[in-house]
């Protein structure tokens, strides 16, 4: 998935690309991508998946690794802020995500409890925030991991959010994802 012409963007760069982020949808957005993480570092693009409220997206591994924390069983990240950070959208399933929206899952915009319908599904924002790690540093860089991990990107969630499955239900590439 990496090229020889990827690069990690500069946080100069990446500032640029905030107003962008900030223009996502903030009550009605679509599903960009949906990725199953079948193992450790493995992953498949889906057309569709199934959300259910015991396994999360069923085949991904957070099912056999974490069951007993369902605030985890599915993560979200903004389309446009992977857009920016991957440069490719081959490099998207990278971020390890589920989901991959264009919608607003800021803070302010989606509390913790806030519930979301994802296609035939309703989601519950968690409390537990989602930060980037090492892996998302050695995939995007050391800038990208401090521009969502800093004040203003933990305010707007870059990184993304936890949720669970409240309600399952199939979930496809361009669904609508709408605040509830």
């Amino acid at each position: 998935m990496e090229t020889a012409a990827t690069r990690f963007l500069t946080t100069e760069e990446l500032q640029a690309g905030l107003d962008n982020i900030r223009q996502a949808p903030r009550d009605n957005g679509t599903v960009a991508l949906i990725v199953r993480r079948p193992a450790l570092d493995e992953r498949e693009l889906l057309a569709e998946g199934r959300l259910d409220p015991v396994q999360g997206l069923v085949g991904d591994y957070w099912y056999s690794r974490d069951p007993e924390h369902p605030e985890y069983q599915v993560t979200l990240i903004n389309a446009r802020l992977i857009a920016l950070v991957a440069q490719e959208k081959e490099r998207w399933a990278l971020a390890g995500d589920q989901l991959y929206v264009d919608f607003d899952l800021s803070a302010e915009n989606l509390p913790p409890g806030t519930r979301l319908a994802v296609g035939e599904a309703i989601l519950e924002a968690s409390a537990e925030p989602h930060t980037g790690c090492d892996k998302f540093m050695a995939r995007f860089g050391r800038d990208a991991v401090l521009f969502v991990n800093s004040p203003e990107g933990r305010k707007l969630n870059l990184r993304g959010i936890n949720a669970r499955v409240v309600q399952g239900g199939t979930v496809r590439e361009g669904d609508p994802v709408r605040k509830l």
